[in-house]
């Protein structure tokens, strides 16, 4: 029997460990998960906040291509999940006909939808370590901008979990603080002929603000393609890693049961 594919792109500060509860869940129901990190990520978030000078210059355009050969090598082209920075590369993927659906959770902006002020606030020119070039937060910072609305002691077990510096360059491709955004961040929002394409948020997200994912979601109005959108109420940034995960996971299960995107290929 044939599974469907799923590939899942983690976002900025977080580790691909990030979606290990997710990969067991869509296994158990009968998909084959994939949970590829970035280049030069180590097996866990502890290792990569020891060293994480593998990490150090990697943009948006190193990430978006080395997901494009993941997701292109599949004999089936499978469904792409992506959180943050990971949704605005399934986005782009789709886009361009890679992949057979999309769901963009928490998507960092695309095109010329500007970039919330949360996350520039927690980077400036200059922040990142000279030789490293690698921005991190504190467990402080990722319990009042990413975990917003959970307690502390579980922001604390995520973060000891999950989360690991992020690229200063990467910050720079987004458009954080001012700089230009990446070609990258582009996405083809008229493509009629690409797969479904599913966008979430978190209604209390101060990253990713649910009204930056609806102002993306208007995005795609003249679009005859498959464009749905999800808002959870009371639920931040960190939506895919929390207590709450199994509620947004199974939505999910239940879209692409509706779209004809089953566990099992005919």
């Amino acid at each position: 029997m044939n599974h469907t594919p799923v590939v899942f792109i983690h976002g900025t500060w977080l580790h691909a460990l990030s979606w290990e509860s997710w990969a067991e869940r869509f296994a158990s129901r009968g998909f084959h998960a994939f949970t590829p990190g970035w280049p030069g990520e180590a097996a866990s978030a502890w290792e990569m906040r020891r060293s994480s000078e593998a990490l150090a210059g990697i943009g948006l355009d190193v990430l978006t291509d080395h997901y494009a050969k993941i997701v292109r090598s599949f004999e089936t082209a499978p469904v792409i999940v992506g959180h943050s920075v990971g949704g605005l590369i399934a986005q782009h993927l789709i886009g361009a006909n890679i992949g057979r659906a999309a769901v963009a959770i928490a998507p960092a902006p695309i095109n010329d939808i500007p970039l919330p002020a949360s996350p520039a606030r927690l980077w400036t020119p200059g922040q990142a370590d000279a030789a490293e070039q690698l921005v991190s937060l504190s467990p402080e910072q990722f319990h009042q901008a990413f975990a917003n609305t959970v307690a502390a002691e579980e922001s604390h077990r995520l973060f000891e979990r999950y989360v690991v510096p992020t690229p200063h360059r990467l910050l720079a491709d987004l458009g954080c603080a001012g700089a230009v955004r990446s070609p990258r961040a582009a996405v083809d929002v008229g493509n009629a002929d690409r797969g479904p394409l599913l966008l979430i948020s978190g209604q209390e997200d101060l990253l990713v603000p649910d009204s930056v994912t609806r102002a993306v979601y208007k995005q795609y109005g003249d679009s005859t393609a498959v464009t749905d959108l999800k808002q959870f109420a009371d639920r931040a940034h960190s939506l895919v890693i929390d207590s709450g995960w199994r509620f947004v996971a199974d939505y999910v299960f239940g879209w692409l049961d509706e779209r004809g995107l089953r566990a099992h290929l005919p």
